[in-house]
């Protein structure tokens, strides 16, 4: 049989954590049932456009011989004289890029319903790709032009960009915000409700879309032509913005 004190401590510790529980729990349960706070949320789209100051071009120069050697030779004196030409153009070092390397073989192609041969190595073939910001969009014809006449014969690809966009997105995400917040007033204003705090502001920025692919000229048609013609456009940056309000009943 248990000491009679030892109970009376025992006891007394079991009302002492019933007197915890009592107290905690209740406010638990209390803060779950509550109404949650009512809230809209509205987004608002803004954009900003601006006329592009540089332009990024991708040129290769592909070769084919009947030697690997003999087509990175072929490749590498082409690419050299394009480069220097580029330099020579006004291109800075730090505009110039490599932009893919490969030597693939060539395979003689058999002809239709052909099986069970084995293929032959008939060449081989080197691609040297360079990526070239172009910052005077005045030359970005002329670029083309006397690269593809040095030997570029594959790329093409020319996006429009700004070296500094940052002032022309502000303003975007100013009217998206401008947007959102006249939504907010136009709805809660309609239900007989007011604006409270704003709970959660969140953006999404979209960055102008590159253009296409298209081929490179050929060098022919590129000695025929006077100028590559370029029409630079403008970019448009949007912004859109969510915003969560609470509502004040």
């Amino acid at each position: 049989m248990r000491p009679i004190h030892a109970r009376s401590t025992a006891f007394a510790a079991a009302i002492s954590f019933a007197a915890v529980i009592a107290t905690t729990f209740p406010a638990a349960a209390q803060d779950s049932t509550a109404p949650r706070e009512a809230t809209i949320i509205v987004s608002g789209e803004g954009n900003a456009k601006l006329a592009p100051d540089m332009a990024s071009l991708t040129l290769a120069v592909v070769k084919q011989a009947k030697t690997a050697q003999e087509a990175l030779a072929a490749n590498n004196k082409a690419l050299t004289e394009v480069l220097a030409d580029l330099k020579a153009a006004g291109i800075a070092e730090r505009d110039l890029q490599t932009n893919g390397f490969s030597i693939e073989p060539r395979y003689r192609q058999l002809p239709n319903g052909a099986t069970a041969v084995p293929p032959e190595i008939i060449g081989y073939e080197v691609n040297n790709g360079l990526a070239v910001r172009v910052r005077d969009l005045t030359k970005l014809g002329d670029v083309i032009d006397r690269s593809v006449k040095l030997g570029v014969n594959r790329g093409g690809q020319v996006n429009f960009g700004n070296d500094n966009p940052d002032a022309a997105v502000s303003e975007a995400r100013k009217a998206a915000v401008a947007e959102a917040v006249a939504k907010a007033r136009t709805l809660t204003e309609a239900a007989g409700v007011k604006l409270g705090r704003v709970i959660e502001i969140s953006e999404n920025f979209a960055r102008p879309m590159p253009p296409v692919p298209q081929p490179m000229y050929r060098a022919a048609m590129a000695k025929e032509a006077d100028s590559t013609p370029i029409a630079a456009g403008e970019n448009n940056y949007s912004v859109t913005v969510n915003l969560t309000y609470a509502i004040s009943q």
